[in-house]
């Protein structure tokens, strides 16, 4: 039995560590992200060095891969185990008296999100390694801004974009607190964790969508 909830706890504290450097990268990207709004020029040399950078290119990205894809995939095992785990039917369990709406839908809103993902790599990382690696152009370091721009032109790609942060919104407003809470802060802090992931799930996810609707609105 010890084993077992030893196992468990493990799962948890790594599903919980690769949110918080998920959490981390995200904030990163949106700081980038954001200056496409009020700098071009900014975006395009912040994109150039993210994009020709060594150490970023060949490190952190890897490992970035790898932590989304390892988040995923454990995710998906926490809900398998934690369904069979069940010894009363899902019919005779009253969740909205146990949970809230968001921790009953982690695996649907995550769905979701693992689905925008593969739509943002299509968008930008397969045409990048595509220039870089296959093709073999010369780089241009003000071409970002303009790639950018041009694949928010679709309105069928601007609202995947804009759904895919609402749920996002979703899932972080429960896996925010979540994370923290299964790495042991649940303490006195509880409250401004709460209070701090709730402005995170709201203000970074929101600030996603803005930058997608200018863009498709001032792009053309």
């Amino acid at each position: 039995m010890s084993k077992i909830i030893n196992s468990s706890i493990a799962r948890k504290v790594s599903m919980a560590l690769s949110a918080l450097f998920l959490l981390i990268f995200l904030l990163q990207h949106f700081t980038i992200n954001v200056t496409s709004v009020f700098s071009p020029d900014t975006f395009n040399e912040w994109s150039h060095f993210m994009g020709t950078n060594p150490f970023v290119q060949f490190l952190l990205q890897p490992v970035l891969i790898f932590g989304v894809v390892f988040h995923f995939v454990m995710g998906f095992i926490l809900e398998a185990r934690n369904r069979s785990a069940r010894s009363v039917k899902y019919a005779r369990f009253n969740g909205a008296a146990n949970s809230t709406w968001m921790s009953r839908n982690m695996l649907w809103s995550g769905i979701t999100i693992l689905a925008f993902l593969i739509l943002h790599f299509i968008d930008f990382w397969f045409p990048e390694m595509n220039y870089k690696y296959i093709e073999f152009l010369p780089e241009d370091p003000t071409r970002y801004h303009h790639e950018t721009v041009e694949k928010f032109h679709s309105p069928l790609r601007t609202g995947a974009y804009v759904i895919s942060f609402v749920f996002l919104t979703l899932h972080l407003l429960h896996g925010f607190q979540s994370a923290f809470q299964s790495i042991g802060f649940n303490n006195k802090y509880s409250s401004f964790i709460k209070k701090l992931g709730n402005a995170y799930a709201i203000l970074i996810p929101l600030g996603f969508i803005f930058i997608a609707l200018f863009h498709h609105f001032n792009g053309h």
